[in-house]
């Protein structure tokens, strides 16, 4: 009997030693997935995230990351957000545009003039007001990442024009706008996750995928692929994405905390992609694939009618020529 009240006089002493270690050095953990590989630029980008968090809160305030799709896929993840499952995710806008229907915006084929066209309209009042436009779904936007211009990759044969696509199948997100685009260039768009897609290029489920130059590289596809035609179609960012449960808990100085890394993290990442994506195209090339560069205009002329659809919609066609005319 007296052994027994001693082990719990030292339990109760254990318990209420962790209690008050809880209370003098009380942290918040975010816990943050995407299904990108740890050697992606996005990975690297979001390390530094956690590490600058941790600095600016004086360690109040921790970053724990899960990649290579350990709690799903993107879509997956959004819906996790969502119920209050995980905190916060990555995913391309071509995803989030099911969750947030302005975001497909970024989905319309040759959209922006080049990459600088592109920073000055994410960054600006029109990314911005994209990246609330899912706070009434449970997401909020905090940044984007450069995700670089999307191309066509194939097994058989490049893609010179847009009739080399017809009867071909190739993978997409699970985007509509990705779908009408493929579709409109005379090809079968079939929407694949992506963890499943090295397997289907080679059982022939599809011909070929639209993807950057670092994804087609980490993801090993060139080892099916052997033709990257560089037509540039979408300019296509990542989103980093909170849930609202999350961030509404968060306090004024939390949420400034969390934004600053997330700033940080994105400068740092658009230049490791800059980097990322000229080493992709070069080792491909070493490893036999023939990078072809198309003549865009043949493909641009072909998806024009992708824009008329959008006459009717006040809304959307107007934040086109928003976007056509950010200088």
């Amino acid at each position: 009997m007296k052994r027994q009240l001693i082990l719990f006089s030292f339990l109760l002493f254990g318990m209420m030693l962790l209690t008050s270690c809880n209370q003098t050095e009380k942290h918040r953990t975010i816990k943050l997935a995407h299904g990108l590989d740890v050697n992606h630029s996005v990975h690297k980008a979001m390390v530094k995230m956690g590490e600058d968090m941790k600095k600016l809160s004086g360690g109040k305030l921790l970053l724990e990351v899960y990649p290579s799709q350990q709690l799903g896929t993107e879509r997956q993840c959004l819906e996790l957000l969502q119920i209050g499952s995980l905190d916060m995710t990555k995913v391309s806008a071509g995803v989030m545009e099911n969750f947030a229907p302005k975001m497909k915006i970024f989905g319309l084929p040759f959209l922006f003039r080049d990459r600088k066209h592109s920073f000055q309209v994410l960054d600006g009042p029109i990314g911005k007001e994209l990246l609330d436009g899912g706070e009434k779904y449970w997401l909020k936007g905090l940044g984007y990442y450069d995700a670089g211009s999307r191309s066509f990759y194939t097994k058989d044969k490049p893609i010179k024009s847009p009739e080399d696509l017809v009867g071909m199948k190739i993978r997409v997100m699970e985007s509509v706008t990705a779908m009408d685009m493929v579709r409109s260039l005379g090809g079968s768009p079939t929407p694949i996750s992506w963890g499943e897609l090295y397997t289907s290029l080679q059982q022939g489920v599809v011909d070929g995928a639209e993807n950057n130059p670092p994804s087609f590289y980490l993801s090993r596809h060139y080892e099916v692929c052997k033709y990257y035609s560089l037509d540039e179609h979408t300019v296509l960012p990542d989103v980093l994405i909170i849930g609202t449960h999350i961030w509404n808990r968060l306090s004024e100085e939390e949420q400034e905390w969390l934004q600053q890394a997330v700033d940080n993290s994105v400068i740092y990442q658009r230049k490791l992609w800059a980097e990322a994506e000229a080493e992709a195209l070069a080792e491909v090339q070493k490893a036999g694939v023939i990078i072809t560069r198309p003549d865009k205009t043949l493909f641009s002329d072909k998806v024009a009618s992708i824009y008329d659809q959008y006459k009717n919609d006040k809304e959307m066609y107007q934040l086109i020529q928003q976007i056509k005319n950010t200088k």
